[in-house]
């Protein structure tokens, strides 16, 4: 499964990852900068170090799991 993962920086100087499944591809740089910039200035998310004050990265992560038949 895919998913996007916005990181942010808060108030203590700390990063915090907010992901979201199923991202939209291809992924629009544009709009996820606008994104997190509107998450900022809205205050839509906080953390336990304070609100979020800047941005930092943002990426697609793909996880993939394959079971291993142990014959039981």
């Amino acid at each position: 499964m895919k998913k996007i993962e916005l990181k942010f920086t808060n108030e203590d100087g700390r990063t915090v990852t907010h992901s979201l499944e199923h991202p939209i591809e291809p992924v629009d740089p544009a709009a996820v900068n606008a994104a997190m910039d509107e998450i900022i200035a809205q205050d839509a998310f906080t953390s336990t170090g304070g609100n979020l004050v800047a941005k930092k990265s943002a990426r697609v992560v793909e996880n993939i799991v394959e079971d291993i038949d142990l014959g039981l």
